[in-house]
């Protein structure tokens, strides 16, 4: 496969996973390089909860060496904190360092940070310029579109990010008022490619193989990320990279070997969390990986009442039951 340079960082040109709170922990994050996700995004780390010697937020900052090439990815509204965190995260030895302008979520939006950065260019070029400063490490920013659909912004605002030393910039084609409804504007990834010489990787509304294809082949992105297309399908990264190599899919996964799969995500947070925090933490995943199956509905009620794991693996033998044509 074809790779991208990013500061130097080498990454296959298939698709990366998109850093998503509360969503992408490090066994989600593992799953999805087991089957093939070519570069893998922490949850957002607070640049300010970091300073501040907060311990959740420096458990956070841990890499595992499974997970490279991996970025550690940091959220704030102002250049000093921003900077004396990406010092910090030095001693973790990340691959990249990425700074989050693109969430949405109002209690991020709220302080300043996100992509309320959108509004506020010339700050966002100073946390950019200062965290270069500071990192070992290549640096690169995660944007929107804009602000909203009077303010789409994206291009102009790359090439600040690339002038302030940003050695890639993500863009996912939605506005902050859209949130994540509505369609992504794959235009807006064009138009950012044509700004700006660094990489650029696109980002919304890829949730096949053949929409990866795709939006490699409508904006000339360097690389492609995929976020909410991933729930319940880490094994859509084998499915993209088989398509772009031989353009052909692998076998489609029965329901047998979806739950396996299921109880090996679980196993694994699990492992990294105990069994009360990792099965409650598990409970949404569940549900996205028995989506579309005869049974969903009521096993979706149940979910709310998993406490344990040996729950889990009855569930999961329904369900193949039920899925299985006698």
């Amino acid at each position: 496969m074809d790779k991208i340079s990013i500061g130097g960082v080498e990454i296959e040109r298939t698709a990366a996973l998109a850093p998503m709170a509360s969503v992408a922990d490090r066994a989600y994050r593992l799953m999805c390089r087991e089957y093939g996700a070519a570069y893998l995004v922490s949850e957002m780390i607070s640049a300010k909860g970091l300073c501040y010697g907060d311990k959740k937020t420096a458990k956070m900052c841990a890499v595992d060496e499974r997970e490279r090439p991996y970025a550690l990815q940091l959220f704030g509204e102002d250049a000093p904190s921003v900077a004396r965190a990406a010092y910090m995260l030095n001693r973790f030895e990340p691959d990249i360092i990425d700074i989050n302008m693109g969430c949405p979520v109002p209690k991020v939006v709220g302080n300043g940070s996100g992509s309320a950065l959108m509004k506020t260019p010339a700050t966002a070029e100073l946390i950019v310029r200062e965290a270069v400063k500071n990192a070992n490490c290549p640096v690169t920013v995660k944007i929107r579109a804009g602000w909203d659909e009077d303010s789409i912004n994206a291009p102009e605002f790359a090439k600040r990010m690339e002038q302030a030393g940003a050695s890639a910039v993500a863009v996912h084609g939605r506005t902050r008022r859209q949130m994540y409804s509505g369609k992504a504007d794959w235009g807006v990834i064009a138009a950012v490619k044509q700004a700006v010489s660094i990489p650029v990787i696109g980002n919304g509304d890829v949730d096949s193989a053949q929409a990866c294809e795709k939006m490699y082949r409508e904006t000339g992105c360097d690389l492609v990320m995929v976020g909410r297309g991933s729930y319940g399908r880490p094994w859509i990264f084998e499915e993209i990279r088989e398509y772009l190599q031989n353009g052909s899919l692998p076998p489609e996964k029965s329901v047998e070997e979806k739950m396996q799969i299921m109880l090996r995500h679980t196993r694994m947070l699990i492992d990294e969390k105990g069994e009360g925090q990792g099965m409650r933490e598990m409970r949404h995943n569940v549900i996205w990986y028995v989506k579309g199956m005869h049974g969903a509905a009521a096993l979706r009620r149940e979910c709310s009442e998993l406490t344990e794991y040996s729950q889990l693996e009855r569930m999961a033998r329904e369900m193949i039951e039920r899925n299985t044509e006698n």
